[in-house]
């Protein structure tokens, strides 16, 4: 089964000291131990998310609105994914409590729809 871990980050810094913070490296090997593991599926880091474009809709055949930036007004954000091709959802939850997000963030595990 597949899961996405959306790696959710704060404009208010992380939860955890500056020391404690993880870096690019931290997040690297975390994608080496998944890889080696035979569970990484996919997934990708995103930019920040004032750099984001927002398209939205009046009605079906209007013209679109697009406004540069994120529609949400929201602390947190997310900042990447990963995702995992596991037997169930507790392998999920392993996999996300050894995630250096998790540390100054959070992760959000959902499941993949089969459409």
């Amino acid at each position: 089964m597949k899961y996405v871990l959306l790696l959710m980050g704060n404009h208010d810094g992380p939860r955890c000291g500056e020391d404690e913070a993880p870096g690019v490296e931290d997040f690297v090997a975390y994608d080496r131990e998944l890889q080696e593991a035979g569970v990484l599926a996919g997934g990708f880091a995103l930019t920040d998310p004032e750099d984001a474009t927002t398209v939205m809709l009046d009605g079906r055949g209007s013209e679109p609105i697009i406004t540069a930036g994120p529609y949400a007004e929201s602390r947190e954000f997310v900042g990447g994914t990963f995702i995992l091709d596991v037997a169930d959802l507790d392998e999920a939850l392993r996999w996300a409590a050894k995630c250096p997000g998790a540390l100054d963030g959070r992760v959000e595990v959902r499941a993949l729809l089969d459409l």
